[in-house]
């Protein structure tokens, strides 16, 4: 992953981009193996749990309009 995160940030970023970030999805998120392979990296690079199947509609409905609410709300706060 650093490979390619360097790779792309010296070819791929434009002038005044954020740097690249990594994603690593795993089927399953091994703290051990994370801390180890990730620590101390100066990209960052993120590991994450990933499901094979979807939530049911009605789930992933509720959160988003939850998420919508939420944001609705932040926005009149600022």
């Amino acid at each position: 992953m650093h490979l390619y995160l360097n790779y792309t940030r010296e070819h791929w970023v434009k002038p005044g981009e954020n740097p690249p970030v990594g994603l690593i999805l795993c089927a399953e998120k091994g703290a051990a193996e994370a801390h180890y392979a990730l620590d101390n990296l100066p990209n960052k690079i993120l590991a994450a749990e990933y499901q094979t199947v979807l939530p049911d509609e009605t789930l992933i409905a509720d959160e988003l309009e939850r998420t919508r609410a939420e944001l609705e709300q932040r926005r009149r706060l600022d």
